[in-house]
């Protein structure tokens, strides 16, 4: 009912048309990639128009251009043009567009110039465009079935998966590796928490935290990384925010079924801006009314503050910040998969922050920026064996804290083609957990002699140390700019870990090569080592002797083999082929139970705490295609195809597949700008089936009543597959200006197709029809260690539509 009320009104507006409003602003700013100095008279101008404007003495631009979607140029002598697509103008804020040129190495007098380099992938930050891709915040805010959520919306791109299922969780696999493999930075500063209810020891989680409004634009590395970056075996996410208004407070807010967000910008004084946001959810109140029995709820607040100290030297302010909690409520209509939920699932109290100080500061031919930074995340979860909060069944208490206090300086000289930089950083842990976990009765046999032990993992600890790291790179390009070269080294140590202090076990280094055949051809390789120290839970560990027993850990090592090509038939089209193979050593193995760390990080909770050995190995192999057409005559679509193997081994060395071994991945994108000023928008995703493994039976039945789920049998590690994942989603914006607003309404509808997905079967006992207590075998109460219960395998594999409706409202 509320879909087909939702499709009337977009109907009825169909009809309406803008008014009171015809024109809009742009404004932003043009510097030089490399030396990041402004340039003074560099030409903006609008595709399709006679608009254009100069740069003034500080770099700025303010031009009055017509409402809708536009494609601006940038042109300077001496420097390649640059285009930005899909620049969405209204009659609310003033659109901040802001370009960094890289210069030409031709100088004027050689007016004869054999290739354009502004088509070249070659001219990018003088890195070769291997394995990166990118989105605007546009294309973010635009995506269907991305609500705003940057974590959904970059599993549309290339080499990128999520989790069994595709929709319930923010895990992102890259190129088959882990979730905690990926690392991701703001403004140049880490935040090692990007989603709201995040599983500790990994990445994922419920929901995005990132405020797309702040975002200016996001690149994604999934190889040949910036060596200045640490702690990262597949992908960097280098996310850079927009300044705020320098004209006048300006702000939106937006309103959907599950949260508000209110965000504000503009300036405090002549020479510096702010942005500040601040969100809420009512997923608990949503819940309720559907019935279930699961209560999550969050906030979140974001800040940026940033200007200029003098001519020479700039500082940007970022703070980050989110409050969950997840909890359980008595429902109407009880079933066994909502009272499965209350059992399986932990109550959840999280909150985590991340703030950062950058000054950057101008030399000549080059700068130098200093960062400091400080990010904590606190967990607390707690189960019960019934899922009621009652202290003598808990199973279930783990309080934990981590902090990291980090400074990081970097030092970047563009001199005679040659482009150079070097630099360091220290970080300060502090890592506390008080955790006591059951984790499994004793299971005897027939005879009465114990099978399994009972297991309880029972510690606190309060650990500190330091992380330490130096790098360095140069590119260069040669043969009149036909081959560019890049390479660097770099070196991380740390005050706990036994050989944390040998520079050699961590030394990386990589180097990549793009070559320019002609004006559409490039083609690029790399290969490079990488580093990762294991996570904090494994690091922090203690066992029955109250020892810290991971402290011979080793950093886990990924050495990355890539060979691709790109083909820019013009400016709006581009397609990419790479080839990739990555092989791991030194991969974090589960004492306990001999699999691969690899193997997890899907689970609500926390992961790590437990022996671990530093022998696993792996390996990921497969290639990409990927097809760009930018926004050009109201049409723009993606496309692209990975195919991806993913294996690791165990204690016994066998590489099996990893359950991010999907093989198969497709992903496009379609929208569609109308006459009438309704965008539209479909995209579809396609996973091969993720690999899972079955419960052990016997365990399962002696286990269920004490953890409420069952246990997996590691000996058929991803033995068995899901079904493949489908989805089609679909999006219609309607934007109406008025005098100085403007109000964007909004309609997202994931699955439209009514696709029946699957994702990881659950193991419970069955019930009384009233779902009040376990049904058996002999009519008797159910016996403690489960002999006389009736298994049940919920094969989770149903049609799950979400729809998503909304408003921005812009001033």
């Amino acid at each position: 009912m509320i879909i087909k009320f939702t499709i009337f009104i977009f109907l009825t507006l169909f009809y309406v048309n803008s008014f009171a409003q015809t024109e809009g602003i742009i404004t932003g700013n043009v510097k030089d990639k490399n030396t990041q100095e402004t340039i003074i008279g560099a030409l903006i101008s609008v595709e399709n128009t006679s608009i254009g404007t100069p740069t003034d003495i500080d770099g700025n631009f303010r031009i009055k251009v017509p409402l809708g979607t536009l494609t601006t140029k940038v042109s300077f002598i001496g420097y390649e043009s640059q285009l930005k697509f899909n620049v969405v103008v209204s009659a609310g804020n003033p659109q901040v567009v802001n370009f960094e040129l890289l210069p030409t190495s031709t100088s004027l007098s050689e007016v004869k110039v054999v290739f354009d380099r502004g088509k070249s992938a070659i001219a990018t930050d003088m890195i070769t465009p291997l394995s990166v891709q990118s989105l605007t915040t546009e294309e973010i805010k635009a995506s269907p079935g991305g609500n705003f959520d940057v974590s959904k919306v970059i599993q549309t791109l290339p080499g990128v998966g999520g989790s069994s299922g595709g929709a319930q969780r923010n895990d992102i696999i890259i190129r088959g590796g882990a979730p905690n493999e990926n690392v991701y930075y703001l403004d140049g500063v880490e935040i090692p928490v990007i989603n709201h209810f995040q599983t500790q020891g990994s990445s994922g989680g419920a929901q995005g935290i990132l405020n797309v409004a702040f975002i200016e634009d996001l690149k994604l590395s999934s190889s040949a990384f910036d060596a200045k970056y640490d702690n990262v075996l597949a992908s960097t996410f280098i996310i850079k925010q927009k300044e705020g208004n320098k004209e006048r407070l300006a702000g939106n807010a937006r309103v959907s079924f599950t949260e508000s967000v209110a965000t504000l910008d503009g300036p405090l004084n002549k020479k510096t801006t702010f942005l500040f946001s601040l969100r809420k959810s009512y997923l608990d109140f949503l819940f309720k009314a559907l019935d279930f029995p699961i209560r999550p709820n969050f906030y979140d607040s974001q800040f940026k503050v940033s200007g200029e100290l003098n001519k020479k030297t700039t500082f940007s302010i970022i703070g980050i910040g989110a409050i969950d909690e997840f909890k359980f409520a008595n429902v109407k209509e009880s079933t066994l998969e909502k009272t499965f939920l209350t059992r399986s699932l932990p109550f959840i109290n999280q909150w985590n922050y991340t703030g950062g100080f950058t000054i950057k500061k101008k030399l000549n031919n080059g700068y130098m920026n200093f960062i400091l930074s400080r990010n904590a995340f606190d967990n607390q979860l707690e189960k019960y064996e019934d899922g009621e909060k009652d202290e003598i069944k808990k199973t279930l208490n783990l309080s934990s804290r981590e902090i990291e206090n980090k400074a990081r300086f970097d030092f970047n000289k563009y001199v005679n083609g040659w482009k150079y930089s070097f630099g360091t950083s220290v970080q300060y842990v502090n890592y506390k957990t008080d955790i006591f976990s059951i984790e499994a009765n004793e299971v005897r046999d027939s005879n009465g002699n114990i099978i399994t032990p009972q297991k309880i993992t029972a510690f606190k600890n309060d650990i500190d140390f330091f992380k330490y790291g130096a790098f360095a790179k140069t590119a260069k390009n040669f043969f009149q700019d036909k081959l560019l070269i890049s390479a660097g080294i770099r070196t991380d140590l740390n005050s706990f870990t036994n050989s944390g202090y040998n520079p050699l076990k961590s030394l990386s280094p990589r180097i990549s090569s793009s070559y320019h055949i002609n004006q559409k051809w490039d083609i690029n390789a790399s290969v490079g080592s990488y580093f990762k120290i294991p996570t904090y839970t494994s690091l922090g560990f203690k066992n029955q002797d109250n020892v810290l027993i991971n402290k011979n850990a080793k950093y886990i090592r990924s050495d990355h083999y890539v060979l691709g090509t790109q083909f820019l038939p013009n400016e709006g089209f581009r397609i990419t082929f790479e080839s990739f193979y990555k092989r791991y050593s030194n991969y974090p193995v589960s004492f306990d139970t001999g699999i691969s760390l690899a193997n997890q990080g899907t689970d609500f909770g926390s992961i790590g705490s437990e022996r671990i050995e530093s022998n696993g190995k792996g390996k990921t192999y497969g290639f990409e295609l990927f097809l760009q057409q930018k926004l050009v005559n109201k049409l723009f679509y993606v496309l692209s195809y990975t195919f991806v193997r993913s294996e690791f081994s165990g204690l016994n060395q066998k590489l099996v597949p990893s359950s991010w071994d999907n093989r198969n991945l497709i992903s496009s994108t379609l929208g569609y700008k109308t006459t009438r000023g309704f965008d539209l928008g479909l995209k579809y995703r396609y996973a091969g089936g993720s690999p899972y493994t079955p419960f052990d039976e016997n365990l399962s039945r002696a286990n269920y009543q004490l953890l409420g789920v069952g246990t997996i049998d590691y000996q058929r590690l991803n033995n068995l597959r899901l079904s493949a994942f489908n989805q089609l989603d679909f999006r219609v914006d309607k934007n109406i200006n008025f005098k100085r607003t403007s109000l964007n309404l909004y309609l997202d509808i994931q699955n439209i197709l009514f696709f029946k997905n699957q994702s990881n079967p659950d193991y419970t006992f069955k019930r009384t029809s009233d779902n009040s207590a376990f049904l058996t075998t002999d009519g008797k109460q159910i016996a403690p260690d489960g002999s006389n219960a009736i298994p049940v395998i919920l094969e989770n594999k149903e049609v799950t539509i979400t729809p998503n409706i909304g408003f921005i409202f812009e001033f």
